[in-house]
C-alpha cells in the first residue's frame, strides 16, 4: 500500500445474489433498434412500481462484438401460470414484435452498498444510490478533510507504537468542527504498577489538562510531551503487550501473574479515551455536576443516525462563564466553552485497531459521530470484521464507520 485511502464500511455486509430475496419477472430478447420504442411503451403500460431499482434493459456482449439486449416485460404472477398471466397490452406488444418471453429473477430490494450492488448486477442490472446522510464524508471527502483524517490517524498509530516499543491499541477523540484533539488514550488492561499506588484517571486529567490545552499545535495534534501526559503513561506505568480489542479474553489467562502487573480487563483504549473526555468536561465545567436539573436542559431531538446535528447540553451561560474566567484555553480543544458537550456528540474517534463489541457499544452510548480505524480485527471486530454494530437498526444512535488504509512507509516508521 503506497498511498492513503479512506473506505466507507457499509452498515450491512454485501449479500450474494443467491442469498438476496428475489422475484420472478417476464423478460425477452429484443432487437436493439426497437429498444427505445419498447421501453417507452412498457413504462406506460407496465411500470415496475415495486422494482424501481431494477433496470428495464439488460445489455450483454456476445461473440463477434455484437450487443444482445433483454428487456423486462412485466412482473411475473405469483400463480402457477406465469407466462399466461400477462396483461393484454403487454401481450399485444409482445405479439407485434414477435418476442419470445422467458422467466428470470431479479433482486427484490435495492442494494444498500456498492459491494451489494455489484453482486446484484451479476443477476440483473440494478441502480445504486449511495446512502445520503447529513454528515460529511459518507459520499466522499474533500482534499482538506482527507488530509486531516490522515494526520489524525498517523498520530494514533504513533501513539500505538510509542509505548516503550510495545504495540498497543490507541484511540484519539477529535472535534472535527475545529480539527482539535479532545483526548488520547492507549490500552491499559495491564500496567506494571501496583493498584494501591494508582493515580485515578480523573485526577490525572485535571492536573494535566492545562498543559493539554496550551500545548496543542495549530493543527490540533499534541506535541510529544502532551502525548504522554494525556495518555496517562509515565515511566511507572508500562503497558504490557497484547492488543485488548483483538484478544479481549487474554487477561483471564494471565491473571496468575498479579505480583508485578495490575490487570483491568475493561480498560481498552476507547474506554480510557471516553473516561478521559468525561474527566476533561468535568474540569472545564466543574459546576455542572452540582447545579440543579432546572439550570440546564437536553435537546428534545434524539440522535437517531450518524447524520444528526451535534447535540449540546444547554447550560446556564452565566454560570459557565464565571466558572471558566481563569482558564486560558483560547478555544483550543473545544468547539464551544459556552456549553458543555453532551457526552461525545459530534466528535470523531480515530482508533488503530477495529474496536470490539464492548468498545463499539460504548461509542454508541457516547454519540460518537464517525469512527476511523486502520486495521481490521478478525477475532472480535464489531464494525465489519465479525459484527456490524453500525447497522443494528434497534439502536438509538448510529455512527459512520471508515477504514483508513495506511501507506507502508508510515507503518515502517519512514513517514
Amino acid at each position: 500500500m503506497d498511498t492513503w485511502q479512506i473506505l466507507h464500511i457499509p452498515d450491512n455486509p454485501p449479500i450474494a445474489p443467491d442469498q438476496q430475496p428475489t422475484v420472478d419477472v417476464i423478460a425477452s430478447l429484443i432487437d436493439p433498434k426497437f429498444a427505445n420504442t419498447l421501453v417507452r411503451r412498457l413504462n406506460q403500460i407496465s411500470p415496475l412500481e415495486n422494482l424501481r431499482h431494477v433496470k428495464r434493459v439488460k445489455k450483454k456482449f456476445v461473440e463477434g462484438g455484437k450487443t444482445q439486449l433483454s428487456v423486462i416485460l412485466c412482473p411475473a404472477s405469483e400463480n402457477g401460470n406465469q407466462l399466461g398471466s400477462m396483461q393484454n397490452d403487454v401481450q399485444e406488444l409482445m405479439n407485434s414484435h414477435k418476442l419470445s418471453p422467458f422467466i428470470t429473477k431479479v433482486c427484490k430490494y435495492a442494494a444498500l452498498s456498492k459491494e451489494e450492488w455489484e453482486e446484484q448486477c451479476k443477476l440483473w442490472p440494478t441502480s445504486y444510490h449511495p446512502p445520503t446522510y447529513n454528515i460529511d464524508g459518507i459520499t466522499g471527502f474533500s482534499e482538506e478533510d482527507s488530509q486531516s483524517v490522515f494526520r489524525f490517524m498517523k498520530y494514533a498509530i504513533h501513539l500505538a507504537k510509542s509505548s516503550d516499543n510495545l504495540v498497543v491499541n490507541a484511540a484519539v477523540i477529535v472535534d472535527p468542527l475545529v480539527k482539535q484533539v479532545i483526548t488520547t488514550a492507549c490500552d491499559q488492561t495491564c500496567s506494571s504498577y501496583s493498584p494501591t499506588n494508582k493515580i485515578t484517571l480523573e485526577t490525572s486529567c485535571c492536573e494535566k489538562l492545562e498543559a493539554f490545552i496550551s500545548h496543542s499545535d495549530s493543527d490540533g495534534v499534541l506535541n510529544h510531551q502532551t502525548v504522554h501526559s494525556n495518555s496517562f503513561q509515565d515511566k511507572s506505568k508500562q503497558l504490557c503487550t497484547g492488543l485488548s480489542c483483538l484478544y479481549p479474553w487474554q487477561w483471564a489467562d494471565q491473571q496468575s501473574d498479579m505480583s508485578s502487573c495490575y490487570w483491568h480487563p475493561l480498560r481498552h483504549a476507547a474506554i480510557v479515551a471516553i473516561e478521559s473526555s468525561a474527566a476533561r468536561d468535568r474540569y472545564l465545567f466543574p459546576s455542572l455536576g452540582k447545579i440543579q436539573d432546572k439550570s440546564f436542559e437536553m435537546d428534545n431531538v434524539q440522535s437517531s443516525s450518524a447524520g444528526s446535528p451535534a447535540k449540546r447540553q444547554k447550560t446556564n451561560s452565566t454560570n459557565v462563564h464565571s466558572d471558566n474566567d481563569n482558564l486560558d484555553t483560547n478555544g483550543e480543544g473545544s468547539s464551544s466553552l459556552s456549553a458543555r458537550p453532551y457526552l461525545c456528540t459530534g466528535f470523531d474517534m480515530y482508533i488503530v485497531w477495529e474496536p470490539c463489541i464492548m468498545c463499539a457499544m460504548a461509542l454508541v452510548h457516547q454519540r460518537i459521530r464517525r469512527i476511523f480505524f486502520a486495521f481490521p480485527n478478525p477475532n472480535a471486530g464489531a464494525l465489519g470484521s465479525v459484527h456490524r454494530l453500525q447497522g443494528e437498526r434497534s439502536l438509538n444512535h448510529h455512527y459512520a464507520v471508515f477504514r483508513v488504509l495506511v501507506p507502508q512507509q508510515i507503518l515502517s516508521g519512514e513517514g
